[in-house]
């Protein structure tokens, strides 16, 4: 195979190298394209052929169904190790011994407060502010109580930086919720492990003691995992892009809370759920609905079944519906909403025209059920997703910088007015 490819235009002849991956990836390296060319750009809304960066993290093939982080399958991971030692994988980009990752566990623990003044900027919002809002401006508001910018060529300072951020934003998440819900502020329990820490704060009830539960703590443990990185995505190309200004941790994990946002992107499960009371309120016909979504002519879409990447079975659906079922089970819950999703599912599985075009349950559907079983509001739903991306958003954004790599600044075509002259306002 050529290790060159060759462009012709306007009767000249222009070769780039192909750059190849250690995965047999290959892609076209046109960084020079404009410059030799004199001008000529390439323009690809979505970036769905642009590979932006050479990465070393995550490996995606949504053809055959594979995830992998640093070269570990996420079906391995999902079943042998714990948040955080994903998320140190992520970050450092190996699994922590076993000393490593006490003292990663201890570090997190001693930075898992706030400064108190951060009460009154949440108090500024009204009690009806989306949790996601919240969390983006609290995340932001983080910079002004660690004001100086890490040196990402201080394996020390670095480290500090990614501990304080693991530390606090479970916090900040929790207070979100605990805003929307009108109940107090709560604070992590420093007897307990990083998730089951984060499961107290968020069902910590002032009028009774907590109760652990070990099936809602391990399925949460798995949606953490589960959600830790996805590639370049939105929200992991808007952190890297806006830490390619040199922006800070805190500042560009605050923009990547914001891109995650969108129904598109992290918002996906939220949108699961609506659709799923849409149904419920019509009368929980789930054939009818199956049978609108075959129906080309009907505005209806089945959310939360098939995958803008995947073109089989996501990965990680098959690991989360497990945890689903086990959390339905054990928790009992009798809700006719979560009836209808598991409705959906069969039908689903079983329709010879989803089957044929591998629309299969997907993630963000199971990670919706078991929210809704949790008695998570659905509004917070994005902010859980934030939560288990962020040791992937610290490693995209500690990866791009340590590569130096350049300013984000992509180019356009431009399909404006020509020049014109100045028109005064009294000839208008």
């Amino acid at each position: 195979m050529s290790d060159k490819a060759i462009l012709e235009y306007k009767g000249q002849k222009y070769e780039f190298p192909v750059v190849e991956g250690s995965e047999n990836e290959h892609a076209i390296d046109i960084k020079t394209l404009r410059a030799v060319t004199g001008g000529l750009i390439t323009i690809d809304p979505g970036y769905k052929n642009t590979g932006s960066c050479e990465s070393a993290i995550t490996f995606l093939d949504g053809e055959k169904g594979i995830l992998r982080y640093r070269g570990y399958s996420i079906e391995e991971l999902a079943e042998k190790a714990d948040f955080l030692e994903v998320a140190y994988l992520l970050i450092f980009g190996e699994l922590p011994s076993k000393k490593e990752l006490q003292k990663f566990n201890n570090d997190i623990r001693e930075e898992s407060y706030v400064d108190e003044e951060m009460k009154n900027i949440l108090d500024g919002f009204p009690k009806s502010a989306h949790p996601m809002g919240v969390l983006s401006s609290l995340t932001s508001a983080l910079i002004a109580f660690n004001p100086i910018p890490v040196d990402i060529d201080s394996e020390e300072e670095m480290y500090s930086a990614v501990v304080r951020i693991l530390a606090k934003f479970p916090i900040l998440v929790v207070w979100a919720l605990s805003k929307r819900q009108g109940m107090p502020l709560n604070y992590s329990d420093g007897r307990l492990g990083y998730v089951e820490n984060i499961h107290k704060m968020m069902f910590k009830r002032p009028h009774r003691e907590y109760q652990k539960n070990k099936v809602v703590v391990d399925a949460l443990d798995n949606l953490l995992i589960l959600h830790a990185d996805h590639e370049q995505n939105c929200s992991t190309s808007t952190v890297r892009i806006v830490g390619s200004s040199h922006a800070g941790l805190f500042a560009s994990i605050s923009a990547g809370v914001s891109a995650l946002w969108g129904p598109l992107h992290g918002g996906a499960n939220q949108a699961v759920l609506e659709m799923l009371e849409a149904i419920v309120a019509d009368g929980g016909d789930t054939k009818k609905y199956m049978a609108k979504a075959k129906d080309k002519n009907d505005p209806f879409r089945l959310m939360g079944f098939g995958h803008r990447v995947y073109k089989n079975f996501d990965p990680r659906a098959k690991i989360i519906k497990k945890a689903a079922d086990e959390v339905l089970h054990d928790l009992g819950v009798d809700d006719p909403i979560l009836e209808v999703a598991k409705g959906l599912e069969k039908e689903a599985l079983e329709d010879q025209y989803f089957i044929d075009r591998k629309l299969y349950p997907n993630v963000d559907f199971y990670s919706g059920i078991i929210y809704r079983a949790l008695g998570i509001p659905t509004e917070m739903f994005t902010v859980m997703f934030a939560l288990g991306r962020l040791p992937g958003w610290i490693a995209q954004w500690r990866e791009m910088r340590q590569r130096k790599e350049p300013i984000g600044r992509p180019r356009q075509i431009y399909i404006g007015e020509n020049l014109r002259p100045f028109v005064d306002i009294e000839k208008r």
